[in-house]
C-alpha cells in the first residue's frame, strides 16, 4: 500500500490550525466572562471598603465623579462618598485590613463638626490611643489642616467646619502600628455649569472689592408752607368791601392792590390828620409872630414861650395822626376819598386763601387773604426719639415724593427740642427750594437722612444676595460651576451691601441673575430627593 505523505501532512496541518483557533476563541469568551464578574465583585467590595493603602485603582459608578484622585500619599484613587458603606452611626465607613474608620459631619447649634468612630475587626476602639488628622482643600485653593480630640467615646474635629461645605477631604488615621488613609469629596450646595451655560443663563460675574456705603434712615414727612414767607392779610379797619382786585390762586407782586374797603374809622383818622396839620400850621404862625415881637421888645417873653409850647403840642399831635395812618399802610388820602382803604400785598406770592367778597362787611381782625411765597417750602419731618441723634442741623438729606417720581436735596434747618406727649416724636424741618412749584403743601414725602458714609473692604450689590434656609448667601464662581457661600452682611444702602464675613476681596460671584442659580439649585435638590 502506497501512502501519499504530502496530502496527509497538509490535511493534518489544516486540522491542527482549526483546532487552535477554536481553543483561542473559547478561551477568550471564558476569560471575558470571568473578567466581568471580577469587576463587579471588585466594585461591591469597594463599596464596603473604600480606603486601601495597596495602591489599587478602585472602580466607581458611572454617575459619580471622583475628581483629582484626592492626591493621596499612597497613590490610591479613592471613589466618591456614595460608594462608601454606612457605619453603625450613619456615617461613611472606611476600612483597611481589620482597621475601620467611620466619619460623619454633624451640625449642632448652627455649627458643623466632623465626628469619627474607630473599629478593629468590627469592635469599637477607644479613641484616646488614636491620632486622626483631616486635610480640607477648598475650591479657592485654601487648605485647612484639622486635628481631632476625644469626646464621649468618639473623636471630634477641633474646629468648626465652615460653610460652604464644598471641599476635598483627606483623613489619616494612625492607631498603634496600623495606618488608614481615606478621602472623599463634599459638594453640598454646588451647581455645575460650564462657561457656555453660564453665558446662556444671563448670569453676570463681578469681583468682590471695596465700595463706599452710605447708611441712611428714612423718615416720613409732609410738605408745608414756609411760614416765614406766609402772611394772613387782615384789613386792620372794619368796613365794607368796595372792590376785590385778585382771585384765589393768583400770583401777585409786592405792593399790588388786593382789595378796597370803605371804612368810617379811616375817614375819622384822616380827618384827625388834616385837623392836626391845620392846628400845627396856625400854631407855628403864632409862634413866629410872638418870637418876632419878643425880639423887638414889644411883647413879653411869657407870650413867646407860651406860643412855642402850643406849637410843640400841635406838632406832636400831627406826628401821632400820621403814625396811625402809617400803621394802616395808607396816607392822608384825597378830600373826596377819606374813607377809601386800599389793601396791598405785603410781598410777592400766591393767593392761597381768599375770604372776601364785594359788598361784604369785614371786621378789623378778619383774615381776608393768605399769601405764601412758594419759591421755598418746608418739609416737616416726624422724628422718633431713637433717631434724634442722627438728625442734626445742617445735615444733608434726600427727599422723595410718595405720589410721583420726584427727588430733591436739602438740609435740615430746624430740629425740635421737645417730644410730643402722645406721639413721643419730635419735629424737624428741611427748607426746600421749589422753583418749579412741584412741591405742593400737603404732599407726603419720605426724607432720607444719611447716618454714615464709610469705605468698606468688601461690598456687593443687593440683588446678588439670596436667602436659603433663612441664611443670606452668594453664589461664588468655582472651576466647574458655582457654590453657595453663606455671608454675614453689615451696612447697606440702595447700591451696595457690606459683606462682613464669608467673602474675600477679589472673589468672583454672581452679581446679576443669582435668582437663576437659586432656582437651579432648588431643581437639583428636588431631583436628588427623588
Amino acid at each position: 500500500m502506497k501512502i501519499n505523505l504530502s496530502k496527509s501532512n497538509a490535511s493534518t496541518a489544516i486540522f491542527v490550525l482549526l483546532a487552535a483557533i477554536i481553543v483561542l476563541v473559547a478561551g477568550a469568551l471564558y476569560w471575558s466572562g470571568a473578567s466581568g464578574t471580577a469587576q463587579e465583585t471588585g466594585e461591591d467590595a469597594h463599596r464596603d471598603a473604600l480606603a486601601h493603602a495597596d495602591g489599587e485603582h478602585h472602580g466607581e459608578a458611572a454617575a459619580e465623579k471622583h475628581g483629582h484622585a484626592n492626591q493621596h500619599d499612597d497613590g490610591e484613587h479613592h471613589p466618591k462618598p456614595e460608594a462608601a458603606s454606612k457605619g453603625p452611626h450613619g456615617g461613611r465607613m472606611f476600612t483597611q485590613d481589620k482597621l475601620a474608620l467611620e466619619v460623619n459631619m454633624a451640625e449642632a447649634a448652627g455649627e458643623a463638626r466632623f465626628q469619627a468612630w474607630l473599629f478593629n475587626d468590627g469592635k469599637a476602639l477607644a479613641p484616646d490611643a488614636a491620632k486622626l488628622t483631616l486635610q480640607l482643600a477648598r475650591p479657592d485653593g485654601d487648605v485647612e489642616n484639622i486635628s481631632f480630640v476625644p469626646q464621649d467615646g468618639s473623636l471630634s474635629s477641633s474646629v468648626v467646619i465652615a460653610e460652604p461645605h464644598v471641599f476635598d477631604a483627606k483623613f489619616q488615621l494612625q492607631y498603634g502600628g496600623q495606618k488608614l488613609l481615606a478621602a472623599f469629596s463634599q459638594e453640598e450646595g454646588k451647581i455645575e455649569l460650564n462657561e457656555a451655560q453660564v453665558a446662556a443663563s444671563g448670569v453676570k460675574l463681578e469681583s468682590a472689592g471695596p465700595a463706599r456705603v452710605k447708611t441712611a434712615i428714612t423718615l416720613p414727612g409732609e410738605i408745608r408752607f414756609n411760614e416765614d414767607k406766609t402772611a394772613h392779610v387782615v384789613p386792620r379797619l372794619a368796613g365794607v368791601v368796595e372792590q376785590v382786585a385778585v382771585n384765589l390762586g393768583q400770583q401777585v407782586k409786592q405792593g399790588q392792590l388786593l382789595a378796597v374797603v370803605a371804612s368810617t374809622g379811616l375817614a375819622e383818622q384822616r380827618s384827625e390828620l388834616l385837623a392836626a396839620q391845620k392846628r400845627f400850621t396856625f400854631a407855628r404862625t403864632a409862634y413866629e409872630r410872638e418870637k418876632k415881637l419878643w425880639e423887638e421888645k414889644i411883647s413879653a417873653e411869657q407870650d413867646y414861650q407860651q406860643a412855642r409850647q402850643v406849637m410843640n403840642e400841635a406838632e406832636i399831635a400831627l406826628q401821632n395822626a400820621r403814625q396811625k395812618l402809617n400803621v394802616l399802610g395808607t396816607g392822608a388820602g384825597s378830600g373826596n376819598a377819606l374813607n377809601r382803604y386800599e389793601i396791598r400785598a405785603p410781598f410777592s406770592g400766591l393767593i392761597t386763601e381768599k375770604h372776601i367778597a364785594l359788598g361784604e362787611a369785614v371786621a378789623a381782625e378778619a383774615s381776608i387773604f393768605t399769601i405764601s411765597d412758594l419759591s421755598t417750602v418746608w418739609a416737616e419731618i416726624i422724628v422718633p426719639a431713637k433717631d434724634l441723634n442722627l438728625v442734626r442741623l445742617g445735615e444733608k438729606v434726600q427727599i422723595s415724593a410718595t405720589a410721583f417720581e420726584s427727588r430733591a436735596s436739602g438740609s435740615i434747618s430746624y430740629v425740635g427740642a421737645l417730644l410730643g406727649e402722645q406721639t413721643r416724636t419730635a419735629k424737624a424741618r428741611v427748607t426746600l427750594a421749589n422753583p418749579d412749584m412741584a412741591w405742593r403743601p400737603g404732599l407726603f414725602v419720605n426724607v432720607e437722612v444719611v447716618a454714615s458714609d464709610v469705605e468698606v473692604a468688601v461690598a456687593v450689590p443687593p440683588q446678588a444676595i439670596q436667602t436659603l434656609d433663612d441664611k443670606q448667601v452668594l453664589f461664588v464662581r468655582i472651576a466647574d460651576g458655582f457654590m453657595v457661600q453663606p455671608v454675614s452682611t453689615g451696612r447697606a444702602d440702595s447700591k451696595q451691601v457690606e459683606i462682613v464675613k464669608g467673602l474675600k476681596a477679589g472673589a468672583r460671584y454672581a452679581a446679576e441673575g443669582s435668582f437663576v442659580l437659586k432656582s437651579e439649585l432648588g431643581k437639583s435638590s428636588a431631583e436628588h430627593a427623588h
